[in-house]
């Protein structure tokens, strides 16, 4: 988080820790402010709607902090798939699959998806069907974590004597 977010985010993360939840990230853009929060084993409607509120009256007396006098206030969940921004963020998701999109090609792509296999605080590993990569955070625009569909693939039996 930078600028407005940051200093959004640092207003309300003491509001989010009293209800027992975590401060995932906030957005600001010039009609909307998100805050989106989670809790282990997931989040429910009354506990959004009642940090909803409280998040309001706390903007209400931080107009400098807002994107102007109109804005739509959103309290959510970061939902399934994940916008990840932080080390934090991607050290919870190692062994699972993410999409990566960044700043300049790697290997004559912008896009790519593996199986997150390393975190530090220079940046990420993941691994694909054509080998590892390692990703500066510099070098990322935007990374997701990436729902799987369906049934998992069935381990054939001489797969899994060996």
């Amino acid at each position: 988080m930078t600028g407005p977010a940051q200093s959004i985010g640092q207003l309300v993360e003491p509001l989010v820790t009293a209800a027992g939840l975590e401060l995932w990230d906030v957005e600001v853009n010039p009609r909307t402010v998100r805050v989106l929060v989670d809790r282990p084993g997931g989040i429910d409607l009354e506990a959004l709607s009642d940090l909803a509120r409280d998040v309001s009256a706390a903007l209400d007396g931080r107009e400098d902090l807002t994107p102007g006098s109109q804005y739509e206030l959103e309290v959510s969940s970061p939902g399934v798939e994940r916008t990840l921004r932080t080390p934090g963020h991607y050290r919870r998701y190692i062994g699972t699959l993410i999409s990566v999109k960044t700043e300049t090609p790697i290997d004559g792509s912008r896009r790519l998806q593996g199986n997150l296999r390393a975190v530090d605080d220079a940046g990420i590993t993941i691994e694909g069907a054509d080998g590892g990569r390692d990703i500066s955070y510099e070098q990322i625009q935007k990374a997701r974590t990436v729902l799987v569909w369906g049934p998992q693939p069935k381990t054939r039996l001489k797969d899994a004597a060996r």
